[in-house]
């Protein structure tokens, strides 16, 4: 570990030079309160994340500002109305940018006490820059950039780190997931969506905390697998997540495809396979198209995989019912005309027909269900797959029939009837009805 900064000039992609600093207005405005900042007497820098993606010539998401300047200080500054002290605790201001600036977020050079609840210190000490960079997680993260003299900032060899492609914990790299448990699921993101290497020393400290991952909320760990699983680089997620032993602690359904018999390898082999071959998946349907490699996987189970990351109902149904109907489409040629329809008009339906060609491809089988019913929609108008109704409940009604349990039934047989070409208009819907009700 450096004892001094390492300072230099980088060399940055056209993105994020000052060549087109005007056509993007957040970094503009990270240029100006650095630059404010310092035309007040502060020491101020970017830091974090945006600094690492502009040396791997990213554009980066968001920018962070580091400052020796106190919360209070930095408020007075930029004025009441454009800020807010999102954790003025620890020396946080979030400062709001003008149009589409987005956000910048201001914190105070500190160092941190010590991780009560595995999230945040009990409290914090104004500090340096050197000593600042000592408390954040891996060295790639833990650099400054002066955007108004083009300069990096590195007491941590980040800088070094990019350049092995390495993830390497700033510091002891128990001490550093102690502070915050979810840093063990961070690494295993940066290293998958990075296409990095894990210290071998973090690494090892991964898989000796794996199991206190489970006392950060459920929120953030379902934050962390959302950015993963939807990223193109999901499969080396999963693996560096299960050889540092952090997938059977976030996800215990999945250890029988982790034991290490033969059976076991290939499920997993299949099941990750299959969510490789998704394009551009949503979250849903990758974690849906993976837990379908666990043996005899229910929508009971998802459903209480679901509650326990708390996601949200509607990520909830979709999960559960892509596991509920995960074979629904073998044998689709044979189908029924209503059976067909009602099932390739579900608002799921594409996402289950991504999840069996992906299955289908990982494991060698037949596309033909999944090429027949994507051919079906293809050559199908909407209208004739998924039509108006021909009648409602309140129709019945008013043509003298009773409301009641079998109401639902009739109409499912009428829409059935509609769907099979078998009526055509109001007028057949209605005699139909009459005659499956008793009354024609």
């Amino acid at each position: 570990m450096a004892d001094a900064a390492s300072v230099c000039t980088p060399t940055l992609a056209a993105s994020a030079t000052g060549a087109t600093i005007h056509m993007d207005p957040s970094r503009q405005f990270a240029v100006d309160v650095v630059s404010r900042l310092r035309g007040a007497g502060f020491v101020a820098y970017w830091a974090g994340g945006c600094v690492r993606d502009l040396l791997l010539n990213k554009t980066p998401k968001d920018y962070d500002v580091a400052t020796d300047a106190r919360p209070e200080q930095v408020q007075d500054l930029f004025g009441h109305k454009r800020s807010r002290a999102v954790g003025a605790c620890f020396g946080v201001i979030l400062l709001h940018g003008p149009g589409a600036a987005g956000d910048v977020e201001v914190a105070t050079f500190r160092t941190e006490g010590p991780y009560l609840d595995g999230r945040r210190p009990e409290h914090v000490v104004y500090s340096t820059p050197e000593e600042d960079a000592q408390r954040r997680d891996f060295t790639i993260n833990g650099m400054f950039y002066d955007p108004l003299n083009s300069q990096v900032l590195d007491f941590v060899e980040g800088q070094a780190d990019l350049q092995r492609q390495l993830i390497r914990a700033i510091g002891d790299p128990l001490e550093r997931f102690r502070e915050d448990k979810l840093r063990l699921l961070r690494a295993v993101r940066f290293a998958a969506t990075l296409n990095f290497q894990l210290d071998p020393h973090t690494a090892d400290a991964m898989c000796a905390m794996a199991d206190q991952i489970t006392i950060v909320s459920a929120e953030r760990i379902t934050q962390e697998w959302k950015r993963m699983l939807t990223h193109p680089n999901r499969l080396e997620a999963l693996r560096l997540a299960a050889e540092t032993r952090l997938l059977e602690h976030v996800f215990p359904e999945a250890v029988p495809m982790l034991e290490t018999n033969a059976a076991a390898k290939q499920r997993w082999e299949l099941a990750s396979r299959a969510v490789g071959r998704l394009q551009q998946p949503q979250f849903e349907l990758a974690l849906a198209t993976w837990l379908c490699g666990v043996p005899q996987y229910s929508g009971d189970a998802a459903r209480a995989l679901c509650l326990r990351l708390r996601l949200s109902n509607d990520e909830t149904e979709r999960i559960v019912w892509l596991e509920e109907h995960a074979g629904a489409i073998d044998g689709a040629p044979e189908f029924s005309l209503s059976r067909l329809k009602r099932l390739l008009s579900h608002p799921f339906f594409l996402d289950l027909l991504a999840m069996n060609r992906a299955r289908c491809e990982a494991t060698g089988a037949p596309l033909s269900n999944v090429e027949f019913c994507e051919n079906y929609l293809r050559t199908t108008p909407p209208e004739i797959i998924n039509p108006l109704p021909l009648i409602s409940g309140d129709d019945l009604i008013r043509n003298g029939l009773r409301p009641g349990k079998q109401f639902k039934i009739l109409l499912d047989a009428l829409r059935d009837a509609q769907l099979e070409n078998r009526i055509a208009n109001f007028d057949d819907a209605l005699r139909l009805a009459m005659q499956l009700s008793g009354q024609a």
